[in-house]
């Protein structure tokens, strides 16, 4: 079943972060990954809200657990610590 990768996101040094997007896609997409929703307009019902929202959709919960443990995207991990504060979460999709 595909998978979603949903990231929630406040940047708090946007000169880290932004080295952090520019590895952490292509990255994702090594992992047969793609972005489906990437920082647009949102509206928050519940919950904190985060104003920087990412969903990546890829093939398995298993596809999109192997990226974030690859070394490409633990690089790019590695500029977004200390950089912003954020909550990621892979959701199995029913289509």
């Amino acid at each position: 079943m595909p998978a979603l990768w949903i990231a929630n996101v406040t940047v708090t040094d946007a000169e880290s972060y932004a080295k952090y997007a520019e590895l952490a896609g292509p990255a994702i997409a090594k992992h047969g990954g793609h972005f489906i929703a990437r920082a647009g307009r949102f509206v928050q019902l519940e919950g904190r809200e985060r104003p920087r929202n990412v969903v990546a959709k890829f093939d398995s919960v298993e596809a999109a657990e192997a990226c974030y443990h690859s070394p490409e995207y633990q690089e790019a991990l590695d500029h977004a610590r200390g950089a912003s504060e954020r909550e990621l979460m892979i959701v199995e999709t029913t289509e």
